[in-house]
């Protein structure tokens, strides 16, 4: 028998958090806080896990994990480069286990599959084969030039990503208003560990030169030795090119973190007259981003990171799933995505099978 308990992610964009238990063992799929600051998982209710995953190194993914102790800190897997952006003091060494970004392994007893996600450097999907089957996608994306996607095997249950509900246009589509926003500098607010190297790539094919902050540098300086031999030359000019000093200018394109403006160098510039801000995460309550786009006083627009709705039933259809679980997104936002779906969307907190 194998249950699931979805904790948070369910009907909004709301704390990864999942519960999963075969033969007694039980995994919990992320711990994450927020987007909405200081938002974490309830799991007063919830037995301890034996496990901890971590599909990436994101905040809505692991900014939980002060929750472990409540437990006994259970051993915590992930990915080496997702290891490398998560603090010693979150997890200690003597608690890390290793997964590999593609391939066979095992979750204490459980034998696994893993697979890149696409949406985070060390960002990796997670299938149980045990009976039918059944698949945690984390976060995934097929757009991005830098992070690869790796198609997961057939499951009868698919917990996927689906944070952009009905929404369906393409990259290169949102790629060309993007551009076109630019014309006069911007600021660029980016998750660290995200879209940041392809954002600046993408400019710099155009014949842009955008400025970096230090975190989005030692970002794309991580990503050039694992990105495609192809592109290595390109992101290793972004770096060359980065003049010295912090002489940040209204003109110019900059890019920096973090993506709702609560800390860095979005955070710094926001206090300064003059720079016009360019928002593409995800914007939740009571953040510095909700409050300049409440005003009127910045601009959303949308770089996919996330499964488009024709991705999502894709993907249902290539892992032949039987029921589709859609996560961090509010149902009302998937009346298209359901119907496509037909019977196999799911939208219980509870599942066994």
């Amino acid at each position: 028998m194998t249950r699931v308990t979805i904790v948070s992610g369910l009907n909004g964009k709301t704390p990864a958090a999942v519960l999963v238990e075969i033969r007694g063992y039980r995994i919990l799929l992320d711990l994450g806080m927020g987007p909405t600051p200081g938002e974490l998982p309830d799991v007063a209710g919830i037995p301890a896990p034996d496990a901890i995953f971590l599909s990436h190194a994101h905040e809505d993914h692991i900014g939980g994990l002060s929750l472990r102790a409540r437990w006994g800190h259970p051993p915590v897997y992930a990915s080496a480069a997702t290891w490398s952006r998560i603090s010693f003091s979150a997890v200690p060494q003597q608690d890390r286990r290793r997964l590999a970004e593609s391939g066979n392994g095992h979750i204490g007893p459980l034998p696994i599959i893993t697979g890149r996600s696409g949406h985070a450097p060390g960002g990796i999907w997670l299938h149980f084969p045990h009976g039918q089957g059944l698949t945690y996608t984390g976060d995934w994306s097929l757009e991005s030039r830098l992070i690869p996607f790796d198609y997961p095997p057939a499951a009868a249950i698919l917990l996927t990503d689906a944070s952009y509900g009905d929404r369906d246009e393409c990259l290169a589509s949102q790629q060309q208003h993007f551009l076109a926003a630019l014309d006069r500098g911007a600021v660029v607010p980016l998750p660290a560990g995200g879209r940041a190297a392809d954002v600046a790539l993408f400019l710099l094919e155009k014949g842009l030169r955008p400025r970096l902050c230090p975190e989005v540098r030692e970002d794309i300086r991580l990503q050039r030795d694992t990105a495609d031999r192809a592109l290595r030359p390109l992101l290793a000019s972004l770096l060359a090119m980065q003049p010295p000093g912090t002489d940040w200018r209204s003109d110019q394109v900059i890019l920096c973190c973090d993506a709702s403006g609560q800390r860095g160098l979005a955070a710094e510039l926001m206090t300064q007259p003059g720079f016009r801000f360019i928002f593409s995460s995800h914007v939740a309550p009571g953040t510095p981003a909700a409050a300049l786009l409440g005003a009127e006083q910045a601009t959303w627009l949308p770089w996919n990171v996330h499964p488009r709705l024709t991705q999502v039933v894709m993907l249902a259809d290539l892992t032949a799933a039987r029921r589709v679980v859609p996560l961090f997104v509010n149902r009302q936002q998937c009346a298209r995505l359901e119907a496509r779906l037909g019977g196999r969307a799911c939208w219980q907190a509870e599942l066994s099978f």
